[in-house]
């Protein structure tokens, strides 16, 4: 079993890590869809100035949707 370390990933490359067996932009879409359809999830990545479209995750948005939604 791989350790999931917390750094910067980009919204993509994090997407695959929780949907490995489906394409990269589906992947994106998903991950997208469960931060839009969790309120608390969605407001502490946008206090961390998080918007729709960035492409890259900092260290503390992948704490957060990892104590949200769990390791991938």
């Amino acid at each position: 079993m791989k350790v999931f370390t917390i750094k910067s990933y980009g919204f993509g490359e994090l997407s695959s890590l929780f949907s490995p067996d489906i394409n990269m932009a589906s992947a994106s879409k998903q991950l997208k869809r469960w931060i839009t359809g969790n309120p608390k999830l969605l407001h502490l990545l946008q206090q961390e100035g998080w918007e729709k479209g960035h492409k890259r995750l900092t260290p503390k948005m992948v704490q957060h949707i990892v104590s949200v939604l769990g390791e991938p």
